[in-house]
């Protein structure tokens, strides 16, 4: 008899233990690698130095166009790295139980998506300019230099770029510029598809696996 109470009880106390498990260590999770704050600080980043090359390109020549100086992509960027840093403070509460938390993600995501055509908006105009300066032949004028893609032309169509003493900080320096715009806003395109995959699973991609756990009598599906 006493030994029978002392199995059943072994048994007990066993079976509560593969009941309860090891409680998850939240304390031991890296802090800044939670969602959405390093996606956050990467788009922080990534927005300056896009806004400040931009600031920079501009100091060229003030007749460089919008298209030419993308800060506007920086500063928007900058802006929903703002608003990630606001998410990240009020995530704490699960499902959703709050209107705040509802359209703070929402407004993330739909911003993140905004970011990433800007991104490649950029890309395809810094890559467009870069090609056009890489082939131009310019000549000083003045203060100006004025440059042509093809000078034997006599239609072709001239570029002058105001308050510039030397043409060759437009085939070299600008130039430049245009390839770091492009590898900054391709990195920035990729954190917000990131930011918008992440926040999109995190929200609608919960689904069952069909991993039946337990007898055949008792369903008991598994939530992935």
């Amino acid at each position: 008899m006493g030994q029978g109470r002392k199995g059943s009880s072994d048994k007990k106390e066993g079976k509560k233990k593969r009941d309860d498990g090891p409680a998850p260590k939240d304390g031991d999770k890296c802090r800044v690698c939670r969602f959405p704050l390093l996606v956050a600080l990467l788009q922080l980043l990534l927005g300056v130095a896009v806004t400040a090359v931009a600031f920079l390109m501009l100091a060229i020549s003030p007749s460089l166009t919008a298209r030419e100086t993308p800060h506007w992509a920086g500063i928007i960027l900058c802006l929903v790295s703002l608003l990630g840093f606001i998410l990240y403070c009020i995530t704490y509460k699960a499902d959703e139980k709050t209107s705040l938390q509802f359209i703070v993600k929402l407004l993330y995501f739909i911003l993140c998506t905004t970011g990433l055509v800007i991104s490649v908006l950029v890309v395809a105009f810094a890559g467009h300019h870069h090609a056009q300066t890489s082939s131009f032949q310019c000549e000083q004028a003045g203060e100006d230099c004025v440059c042509k893609l093809d000078p034997d032309d006599a239609i072709a169509r001239t570029f002058t770029y105001e308050g510039v003493s030397d043409c060759e900080v437009v085939t070299g320096t600008l130039t430049l510029y245009f390839l770091v715009q492009i590898l900054l806003n391709l990195a920035q395109a990729l954190v917000c598809a990131v930011g918008a995959f992440i926040m999109w699973k995190h929200r609608y991609q919960v689904f069952f696996a069909g991993l039946q756990i337990g007898s055949p009598s008792i369903k008991q599906w598994q939530k992935v």
